[in-house]
Parts: C-alpha cells; structure tokens; sequence
C-alpha cells in the first residue's frame, strides 16, 4: 500500500484531470485532493457535461460516476470510445455499488478500473495510485520524485 506521506505533492503535475460524478461531496473531495498533488482539475455534474468537457478539454484522465443523471458513466464511455479524440483518454470509473463482476464490466465498457464510493480524504490517493500504476498511458507521466 503506497504511503500518501511519501507520494511527491507534484506527483500529477501538468495533469489535467476531469472528474465527472453528481455527488457534490465526491467531487470536493477529488478535486482537493487531485490539485494537491499537482492536477488541473475540471468537474462535470452529469455525463453529457462530462463527454462535452472530455471532447474541449482533452484531459490526461477521467474519472467518472457511473450512476448520474441525463447521460450516466456507461452511457458517458460508450461516446468517448466512439470519438477518435477521446477514445485513447484512460478512465475510471466509480461506484457506490460495487458487485463481484462489477470492475469485469466496467473494463469491458471502456473504463480501466473502477474505485469504490464514498471517496474518502485518507484513502483516496492511495486506491487511485494503485489504479493509475497500472495503467501503461499514464503511468510513465507521474512524477514520482528523484
């Protein structure tokens, strides 16, 4: 388990990171959070705000509730997967229902791995550093210190 204590404050610097989730509390938290290490961070409320901010902004990651109004994340990474100028941007997914098989259909939705609600300020960083490793696009552009 990685130690938040040792994790450089700029470990996501010149990230832009979009974090898209109707919850107010999980977006404060991700966004403190993220920007404290470093990221831009832009929220969308809803996955249609979240696709049209995706296509504008382009950001290094996403990561997305999967149960939102208007447009949910299924329906969000389904479009994203679609476009050609967003389909290669890595996405997590996030969940306040996690389910055996549930991180199975998130990846074969689109998403890389899914983190489980309610995100919480002391294991945040560490559960998404965990995911983020893993991934080949974005693990090479953490700046993980000397």
């Amino acid at each position: 388990m990685l130690n938040t204590n040792a994790v450089p404050q700029n470990l996501l610097a010149q990230w832009d990171v979009l974090v898209v989730d109707d919850d107010p509390y999980s977006l404060q938290v991700a966004t403190i959070i993220l920007s404290h290490y470093g990221a831009q961070v832009a929220t969308a409320t809803n996955g249609q705000e979240g696709l049209e901010s995706a296509r504008r902004l382009r950001p290094r990651l996403i990561i997305a509730d999967l149960s939102m109004p208007v447009l949910d994340g299924w329906g969000m990474v389904e479009q994203l997967k679609k476009d050609r100028a967003t389909m290669d941007i890595p996405a997590i997914a996030l969940t306040a229902h996690a389910m055996i098989g549930d991180r199975a259909k998130a990846m074969a939705a689109g998403f890389h791995n899914y983190l489980t609600k309610p995100l919480t300020p002391s294991t945040f960083m560490n559960d998404l550093m965990r995911l983020l490793v893993d991934i080949p696009e974005l693990s090479g552009h953490l700046n993980m210190g000397d």
